[in-house]
């Protein structure tokens, strides 16, 4: 079990407060004790709090791809990475440690919103393409892992609890999962939905 919280300034590359992120990565100590991690640069923040089970030493988080244009923040555990990473070598991939958290970031590379048909596991994830100005927000299809996100003036915040103590009330909808009974939202259009509904208040 490990804790994951984000901050994402929907209005363009505004500032994104490390105090707040901070709080918001805190208040999930309890589901990561082993480390703490983040990702700030304007418009988009991540944070982790990470318990170690796969690739102890290299499976930090967040973590990047080779040029560093794509970084993750993820909870959960990916049960096919081994076959997949060696498919994804078989492409061109190159690896640096042995975490299955780097094997999404490479499927995420290769196949894009489509890396989600190649995952087999119970997951919670956030990336974010700083090349194709993509935010994209994943759980798995049983909804084993939470991920609750909200719309809070121009900032869309998530994390992998809904009331964080101490931390940034994350209290809007739990993402895609056992609880919806609607069908799962296109990429893309989870956001735009939220956007739509906030300017019909």
């Amino acid at each position: 079990m490990c804790g994951i919280a984000g901050i994402f300034d929907i209005s363009g590359p505004g500032p994104i407060s490390r105090r707040t992120l901070q709080r918001m990565t805190d208040a999930l100590r309890h589901r990561g004790p082993d480390g703490e991690g983040f990702h700030i640069e304007p418009g988009i923040g991540f944070g982790h709090r990470r318990l170690s089970i796969i690739d102890i030493e290299g499976g930090r988080q967040p973590m990047y791809n080779e040029d560093g244009s794509v970084v993750i923040t993820f909870n959960g555990e990916i049960y096919d990475y081994e076959p997949l990473r060696l498919i994804l070598q078989r492409r061109g991939h190159k690896f640096v440690n042995r975490s299955d958290t780097e094997t999404i970031i490479h499927a995420w590379e290769e196949w894009g919103t489509g890396c989600l048909k190649h995952l087999s596991g119970m997951f919670a994830f956030a990336i974010w393409d700083r090349n194709r100005g993509q935010l994209f927000l994943a759980r798995d299809r049983f909804g084993k892992k939470p991920l609750y996100y909200s719309l809070i003036g121009r900032h869309f915040v998530f994390a992998s609890e809904q009331y964080l103590r101490g931390g940034v009330p994350v209290a809007g909808r739990l993402f895609y999962g056992r609880r919806s009974r609607l069908p799962p939202p296109r990429p893309a259009a989870l956001l735009a939905s939220m956007l739509s509904q906030k300017a019909d208040r």
